[in-house]
């Protein structure tokens, strides 16, 4: 006997909007599956307006009520039983972020919660994320986003250090990032990967997506550093215009890509990490996870 549960996650970013639509099969005897029904991703741009200016224009807030309403009508056609819409960064850091949750709300029906770093990083360690940890290896789990930069150090299967830096692809490129920062990441991964021998890292983001889907790898398959380094220089040796046409990237990616590869480099680096595995995991996918083990 089969029980499938419809849930949907709702990722606010600061460089995209998704929903993620999941079908969950209960099944006597066997272990829960979470399987991928839709995800529709809306290149909202919000980290440009809160990083820059301080808050969400009014532009941007219809464009969020018009994907909102879009996804609430995509829920009711897949009939979706449970959702709940998480949002990051860019609404932490908004000064008028009440003002947008209580017009959506008003609007849609939909109420968002605000979640900080540490929250957020917690989620998307609920996902299938342990499937990957081995209790015998140390992980640097690192997800970057547009407008922070969520880094967790597992060992022995636990994590055991977690931190949030504002320092994500929308905020580089706009030059919001100085060199304070950088060395701040780079003391703190240096000081919590010293008591091991080795470390490997775990990306989770679009980009490093995307820079995983370009290689042709196999799943399981790492990237290495060599890979991740070559990719970065060849980006960057071709003009925005030309990562649209050429590579086919989406216009908010293309130009975005080269500043995520950065990160997870010097991540690679300060770490020891030859190696950078992708699982696809997000915190789409945790909110989902989340909701159905009763974690929020």
């Amino acid at each position: 006997m089969i029980n499938i549960k419809k849930y949907a996650a709702i990722d606010i970013g600061s460089n995209a909007m998704r929903m993620l639509v999941c079908n969950i099969v209960e099944q006597e005897g066997k272990e829960t599956q979470f399987n991928k029904a839709s995800l529709v991703r809306v290149p909202v741009r919000l980290g440009q307006d809160a990083f820059t200016v301080g808050e969400i224009s009014d532009e941007n807030i219809e464009r969020m009520i018009d994907a909102m309403q879009a996804y609430k009508l995509l829920m009711k056609v897949h009939g979706v039983e449970r959702f709940m819409a998480c949002a990051t960064s860019a609404m932490r850091e908004a000064e008028n972020a009440k003002d947008v949750v209580d017009a959506i709300e008003r609007e849609t029906g939909i109420r968002i919660e605000i979640i900080d770093g540490r929250k957020e990083a917690a989620i998307i360690a609920a996902t299938d994320l342990h499937e990957f940890l081995k209790p015998d290896h140390t992980y640097l789990f690192v997800d970057v986003g547009g407008g922070s930069t969520e880094f967790s150090l597992f060992a022995g299967g636990k994590i055991v250090a977690a931190k949030s830096f504002k320092n994500g692809t929308v905020r580089l490129l706009n030059n919001m990032v100085n060199d304070v920062v950088w060395h701040e990441i780079e003391k703190w991964i240096r000081h919590i990967v010293e008591p091991y021998d080795s470390v490997t890292l775990i990306g989770s983001g679009g980009n490093i997506n995307k820079l995983f889907k370009m290689s042709g790898k196999a799943q399981e398959k790492p990237l290495s550093y060599f890979y991740v380094n070559s990719q970065y220089q060849f980006l960057n040796s071709l003009s925005y215009e030309q990562r649209i046409s050429e590579l086919g990237l989406n216009p908010d990616r293309a130009d975005v890509i080269i500043y995520a590869s950065r990160i997870y480099l010097n991540a690679m680096k300060w770490s020891g990490a030859r190696n950078i595995y992708v699982p696809k995991i997000g915190l789409s996918d945790g909110i989902v996870k989340a909701m159905y083990y009763g974690k929020i």
